[in-house]
């Protein structure tokens, strides 16, 4: 029976070394240099989830993510009025040999959030940008409370 694969392990795409008793007087390694082999490689491709900072202004709910690695024309933003999913993939440009890592905890591979807002937001006055790596999405709140006053014509 396969265990889950925490949070931490799906993000980064490492490996859990639960199976290592590092209190066990007779293991020496140490698991900071623990060699990772295709062995303890996932047989799957596993998606992450991207790690976003969501906060608000007065008229805006803005959401941050870190996204370095990926073109702006890679990534995928929809938005409703409650709820927003970023996706992606991050492909890895050079690959060494697994045997040759010491450390491997980067991601690599496709990814995605899903993300319910707080309130709902102006759809159509929303705006995304990306710069340095960092992904911005503005989304104006949607005002309830605003009323607008139409005049009634005659036919």
């Amino acid at each position: 029976m396969s265990k889950k694969r925490s949070f931490f392990e799906r993000l980064t795409g490492s490996v859990s070394h639960d199976d290592f008793d590092s209190f066990d007087d007779d293991a020496q390694e140490d698991v900071r240099t623990h060699t990772i082999t295709e062995d303890t490689l996932p047989d799957e491709p596993v998606e992450g989830q991207l790690p976003v900072d969501v906060y608000q202004t007065a008229s805006d709910i803005v959401i941050r993510a870190f996204v370095a690695g990926v073109r702006p024309d890679e990534l995928s933003v929809s938005i409703s009025r409650d709820m927003v999913v970023i996706g992606g993939s991050r492909e890895e440009r050079e690959q060494a040999h697994s045997a040759d890592y010491f450390i491997r905890e980067l991601f690599w591979g496709s990814f995605s959030r899903t993300i319910l807002l707080p309130s709902e937001v102006d759809v159509e006055s929303s705006s995304a940008s990306a710069k340095d790596g960092l992904l911005t999405l503005i989304l104006p709140k949607y005002d309830k409370g605003r009323q607008t006053k139409i005049k009634v014509r005659s036919n």
